[in-house]
């Protein structure tokens, strides 16, 4: 089963009678999304490492850099 970035969500479209299931996974995110997510102090590392896993199956190298001090 293909890994989740968020959970599932349901959204009722008027007229159709049954609500749609909308997956949300990683392999669907962008890029751009990914790396903010990862930069994000508020985020959880479950996640930070599955959007690393996600980068690295794309190819795409991260570099890590500390934060300049104040």
């Amino acid at each position: 089963m293909p890994t989740k970035f968020r959970p599932s969500s349901k959204t009722f479209v008027k007229g159709k009678g049954s609500p749609v299931l909308e997956h949300s996974y990683i392999k669907n995110i962008s890029k751009e999304e990914l790396i903010k997510y990862i930069n994000n102090e508020n985020s959880k590392p479950k996640i930070k490492q599955k959007a690393r896993n996600e980068l690295q199956r794309r190819g795409i190298k991260l570099v890590f850099k500390t934060k300049p001090e104040v």
